[in-house]
């Protein structure tokens, strides 16, 4: 019955992954949608790369949750 533990712990942890599939899509469409910006205007590149940079963070953290989720099913739960 141990080992059932285990795989079910194990997948449970991947499923929580599947959660870092959304902000690694929306890191790419927004720094795409910055790109694009600052090709049309240049001179506001300050501005867009300081919000492209915020955005990325505060997408990121939701992946970052995905990881911790992942490793509490994995290392706490018995």
């Amino acid at each position: 019955m141990e080992g059932l533990d285990v795989g079910l712990k194990a997948v449970g942890a991947g499923l929580a992954m599947i959660g870092a599939l959304g902000p690694g899509i929306g890191i790419g469409l927004l720094v795409n949608g910055a790109l694009l910006a600052i090709g049309r205007n240049p001179d506001a590149a300050n501005n867009i790369q300081t919000n492209m940079i915020l955005g990325i963070v505060f997408t990121e953290a939701v992946a970052i949750y995905c990881l911790v989720v992942a490793l509490i099913i994995l290392f706490v739960l018995n």
